[in-house]
């Protein structure tokens, strides 16, 4: 399998996720970027979240810049690209469009870390698989 370094994903807002003006919650613009995100491992053959893994992806840094508002029934793209990748961490850089309008952009950054029940959770290095299915993107990061 190749490896990737870009995602792309269209989808429609529904009505749930706006707020009494009309316009979607500032709150669902990092659930949309983590919605490209759990896509894009899709596309790449992978779960973020395996049933049988003894690891998971905390968020450790998000950012959102919000520019234009979306609105019920809006078809709007996320491109989530990876811009940087450790041992044991990915960044991404996020941009929503509506069209030619950049609607918000976003970063997040993730930790892979070792579960544990009796206690905090530690970061550990990536599986192997994920630097075999991902890589950084050798473009400039996404901006809008």
């Amino acid at each position: 399998m190749e490896r990737q370094s870009e995602f792309t994903l269209r989808r429609r807002v529904q009505f749930h996720e706006t707020d009494a003006a009309g316009t979607v919650h500032f709150s669902r613009y990092l659930l949309y970027m983590e919605e490209a995100e759990h896509a894009f491992w899709r596309a790449a053959g992978l779960s973020i979240a395996p049933l049988e893994a003894d690891y998971g992806w905390p968020r450790a840094a998000v950012t959102c810049e919000y520019r234009a508002p979306l609105r019920f029934e809006d078809e709007f793209e996320i491109h989530i690209r990876i811009v940087a990748m450790t041992q044991k961490s990915m960044r991404y850089a996020c941009v929503l469009t509506l069209g030619d309008v950049v609607v918000a952009t976003l970063t997040m950054t993730t930790v892979c870390v070792a579960k544990r029940p009796d206690g905090p959770a530690r970061s550990v290095p990536m599986p192997p698989v994920m630097h075999e299915r991902f890589q950084v993107a050798r473009d400039a990061p996404l901006r809008g």
